[in-house]
């Protein structure tokens, strides 16, 4: 990818893409993966908004698309929900029926890691009930049908960020006996979907390698050929896109990036690259991605093209100097 007016320096750095790397955290005497199959720890403090105040600014990049001058980038969370439902309603326009919004929790300029699991998961839950009262009308709330990954969440959101909504709760998955192993039991999506239900909406199906599968479940089996929609909400879903589980001990996950994915419009996304050539990747439905660095306080369009891009290909070709 060509890249227009940029300084040249002596040393090369690169910027490596964000992937998170398991971490351990424990919940009584059992340790926990954040990408095995063990129940997750639950953190109860709510996540606080960090608000962002950036000014959006732009730099010339790839000639064979028009830059903006101006980069919405969002300036704090309450802004990012409303890009956030603006790009949905219109990719709901657009007849748009498997969708994917992704972004950090840990605060606007953090990567998947920075913050506790069980933290951005909360944070996740949060935002996820602002997003749902910005964009579901009252008259439509018991016609959504929110999956969390496991029951335990469904007692949790209940007890809290959901506490008195209308939205159904549901789970992907429940513990089996052998749990402290980390087996869990896959729920049967026919079982679990009613007929009067117009919208699904997964929040965050990325802890246990399972969760995924039983979303292509749902949309194979309730939203496929149907009129109902389905969201993703912070999957993760770079882990799948990048290889992160080896072919080899995950085939059925690998294979998504063949089948699921490929099916998916990414209505809403920011993924940070750290690093002295850091920056960031950003796409608000329907405008094209862009790839924004930030120079003092301002953000600058170093590139934007029509097609997602791999995070190799921004660490590597954009965002690294020539």
């Amino acid at each position: 990818m060509p890249l227009s007016s940029t300084a040249i320096t002596s040393k090369v750095s690169i910027a490596f893409p964000s992937l998170p790397t398991p971490k351990i955290v424990k919940s009584g005497t059992f340790p926990m993966n954040n990408d095995g199959n063990i129940g997750r720890p639950r953190v109860t403090a709510l996540m606080v908004s960090r608000s962002l105040k950036f000014v959006a600014n732009s730099l010339s990049g790839d000639s064979s698309v028009s830059v903006g001058v101006d980069v919405p980038f969002p300036s704090d969370y309450s802004e990012l929900l409303d890009q956030a439902r603006n790009a949905t309603e219109l990719a709901l326009k657009d007849n748009r029926q498997l969708m994917e919004i992704e972004f950090p929790t840990a605060g606007l300029e953090s990567v998947p890691g920075d913050g506790e699991g069980g933290i951005e998961m909360t944070g996740s839950m949060q935002l996820i009930r602002e997003f749902c009262d910005r964009f579901i009308s009252p008259e439509k709330a018991t016609r959504t049908r929110i999956f969390f990954p496991e029951a335990s969440e469904v007692k949790f959101a209940r007890q809290s960020a959901f506490g008195g909504a209308s939205f159904k709760l549901d789970y992907l998955t429940k513990p089996s006996f052998f749990e402290d192993f980390g087996f869990f039991e896959k729920v049967k999506m026919e079982d679990r979907v009613q007929l009067e239900d117009e919208l699904f909406l997964v929040a965050y199906p990325y802890f246990n390698v399972n969760e995924m599968l039983v979303v292509e479940e749902l949309y194979k089996e309730a939203v496929e050929n149907t009129a109902r929609k389905l969201i993703i909400f912070n999957g993760e879903l770079d882990r799948i896109r990048s290889g992160y589980y080896p072919p080899f001990f995950y085939p059925k996950l690998a294979k998504l990036s063949k089948t699921l994915l490929p099916m998916m419009e990414t209505i809403y996304y920011i993924h940070n690259f750290k690093g002295r050539n850091g920056g960031t990747l950003f796409r608000c439905y329907p405008g094209p991605w862009k790839v924004l660095r930030r120079v003092g306080n301002k953000y600058k369009c170093l590139h934007q093209q029509e097609v997602m891009p791999s995070l190799k290909e921004v660490a590597l070709d954009i965002l690294t100097p020539a």
